[in-house]
């Protein structure tokens, strides 16, 4: 993927999540696609040995490994390595509703530094 002019990566940790990458990849590029924004899926695997990344690969997602363990590593080396001016993160577990990134991304782009939902 061309680095250029990407403007979101969204960001899934992942660590032995070959149940739910695949419908939270395609979650996240439906939502680029139906939003017309240029961005990426970025998963950064924290050492899976279940197929994880290959799934994730198959569905189009950018893998990275993160060889230090954790999950505060695979959102730090993530983040360090995404191509996206913004950065959204969610979990891999499908626990994270990724059709619904526009209101984030919205406050981003009107400058916020840090967008989080509201706990429930």
């Amino acid at each position: 993927m061309e680095r250029e002019n990407l403007e979101l990566t969204i960001l899934m940790p992942c660590l032995n999540e070959a149940e739910t990458i695949e419908i939270c990849i395609q979650k996240a590029k439906k939502a680029l696609e139906k939003n017309h924004i240029h961005g990426e899926v970025l998963v950064a695997d924290n050492g899976s040995t279940d197929g994880s990344q290959k799934i994730a690969i198959k569905n189009g997602a950018r893998v990275i490994q993160v060889p230090i363990k954790g999950y505060g590593a695979a959102l730090t080396q993530g983040t360090k390595e995404a191509y996206g001016k913004y950065c959204i993160m969610g979990d891999s577990d499908d626990s994270y509703d990724f059709s619904n990134i526009m209101p984030f991304l919205e406050k981003l782009r009107e400058g916020y530094d840090l967008v989080m939902r509201k706990p429930l």
